[in-house]
């Protein structure tokens, strides 16, 4: 079997190769200030530098490990491990071992086992806030707010796994029984992204322990110190060794092995969409289940009758969060030409007055970008814009703070053509598109491979229900900008993605049915 690399980068096959990508100049020794805060976390058992393996915190065999960079300076926090298949096939056989016994609790067992594991996640959110904005960038308070929606993963898991009900069907002989049990996927890989490093692990450990599978988590190179926090808080809780591995290092080498074990039956990924077909097409070579969460491109529809206040505020919330660096941001404004001037002032002047900076400085709202590549690409966005005939309103250039911060942008005369409507920026740009008609507004949002998250703001109930319908997207805000929850599916369409995280649904995701057929006994 031909295995499939799973790569973000062609060259990014060595652990050389993914340190030097990861920052940009020379390298920074760490500031009091960020001394203190490693100091303080070193301090409270939170700041891991080992993956977990069966329980037991280890380096890499080769020895080898990756520097992990504070975005806002460029200092470095410390080193992990650089792993690659050795590791990872040793964190599979942990998990597989472990299944046996953790699929066999009850789940009322397993449920006090998450629930305690939820309570130590927030008896630390501040320490792990902090942990997050060390190595992310982001704000401190929406640091501490990920923290909180991650670890509500844990505690509706922990509650809905003792829901998970199995069926009976009416047979047509009088001499049968049928049913159908609900058990265990198995093992799961779960490959988790850099923006945000606790809730996207925590929205697939959550149901796939609470289901009675293991996992092993891989999670970015960029941002692994929120993941061993969490694994630490699970030992912490008493999950049992095996139950939960963490390994980091050499992307491609690990996709591959977790790719080509048997004993690994599911693979649950957030990323790229590129990655996501690469991890489909080597997912089928073993038939694993899969569950994607890609890219997106969500458009946010300002109709003339919106209230603006409301739409003001609702479209900065979707379009900034995380310094425009999430799948479910609105990556096009697409507002109606009867309210785009007045929306497009007051839009203007409300990203003008926000505050970047380090995320630990009270009141900054918006902190920095991941890494220098992600700067060159914002850049290389509004540029391509800029160049056919779109407007800068507000920002379009790297902030005077420097390193990897970028000025909050507004870019007026956007139009379908252009990279920032076509693909996502993944930054804190907003493009504000016109349009007249409801039916022009539904083909523009629609004009997208992606299918993830779209917005409205209208204040027409019929106009919006109708709007709601014809947008080919897995999930729709109305009047609302800040749409993820716990509680409800999350997930895409079209390219965005398969299946859901969150709710009752996502709980199935790891899940296999088996249907039994009971003959007569004499």
């Amino acid at each position: 079997m031909q295995m499939i690399r799973v790569r973000t980068r062609m060259a990014l096959s060595a652990c050389a190769m993914l340190y030097r990508s990861s920052i940009s100049g020379p390298v920074r020794l760490m500031t009091t200030d960020t001394q203190s805060v490693a100091a303080k976390l070193s301090s409270s058992g939170l700041l891991r530098s080992q993956a977990l393996i069966g329980g037991k915190w280890v380096d890499a065999y080769d020895g080898k490990t990756i520097k992990v960079h504070n975005p806002a300076t460029g200092e470095v926090i410390t080193d992990v491990p650089c792993m690659g298949g050795r590791e990872t096939n040793d964190a599979i056989s942990s998990a597989y071992d472990a299944f046996s016994s953790w699929s066999k609790l009850t789940a009322a067992e397993r449920s006090r086992y998450l629930r305690k594991w939820y309570d130590l996640i927030m008896a630390h959110k501040e320490e792990l806030g902090q942990l997050m904005t060390l190595e992310q960038g982001k704000p401190l308070k929406e640091a501490i707010g990920e923290v909180s929606y991650g670890a509500g993963f844990i505690e509706f898991s922990a509650e809905e796994g003792k829901r998970i009900y199995g069926d009976i069907i009416p047979s047509p002989l009088a001499d049968r029984r049928l049913f159908v049990l609900k058990q265990p996927v198995g093992v799961v890989g779960a490959i988790t992204p850099w923006n945000f490093p606790l809730a996207m692990i925590t929205r697939k450990v959550g149901p796939a322990l609470a289901c009675g599978c293991t996992v092993v988590i891989k999670p970015s190179e960029l941002t692994p110190l929120t993941a061993l926090a969490a694994a630490e808080l699970s030992i912490q809780a008493g999950i049992p060794p095996g139950v939960v591995n963490v390994v980091m290092g050499n992307a491609p080498d690990i996709g591959d092995t977790l790719l080509a074990s048997p004993q690994v039956r599911k693979i649950t990924f957030t990323g790229s969409t590129k990655v996501g077909k690469k991890l489909m097409e080597g997912a089928a070579a073993t038939v694993k289940k899969v569950s994607l969460e890609l890219g997106g491109n969500a458009p946010c529809i300002i109709f003339d009758d919106a209230d603006l206040e409301v739409a003001l505020k609702g479209a900065l919330a979707t379009k900034f969060r995380n310094t425009g660096q999430t799948c479910v941001c609105a990556n096009r404004i697409l507002v109606q030409e009867g309210i785009y001037d007045k929306f497009a002032n007051a839009f203007a002047k409300a990203v003008q007055n926000m505050k970047v900076g380090d995320g630990f400085t009270e009141g900054v709202e918006q902190g920095p970008l991941i890494n220098e590549a992600a700067v060159q690409k914002v850049e290389s966005f509004v540029e391509e814009a800029t160049s056919k005939g779109a407007k800068v309103l507000v920002g379009g250039k790297r902030h005077s703070l420097g390193m990897t911060f970028y000025e909050p942008t507004v870019v007026t005369g956007v139009n379908s053509e252009m990279l920032l409507a076509k693909e996502e920026v993944f930054g804190p740009v907003a493009p504000l598109l016109k349009f007249k008609t409801d039916e022009e507004a539904i083909q523009m949002a629609n004009d997208t491979n992606a299918g993830l998250a779209a917005y409205i703001f209208s204040t027409n109930i019929k106009r919006a229900w109708r709007v709601t319908e014809a947008l080919e997207y897995g999930i729709v805000g109305v009047n609302e900008g800040l749409v993820s929850t716990e509680v409800a599916p999350f997930g895409g369409v079209k390219q965005s993605g398969l299946g859901r995280e969150g709710s009752k649904y996502g709980m199935d995701e790891y899940l296999e049915m088996k249907y039994v057929c009971l003959g007569s006994m004499s």
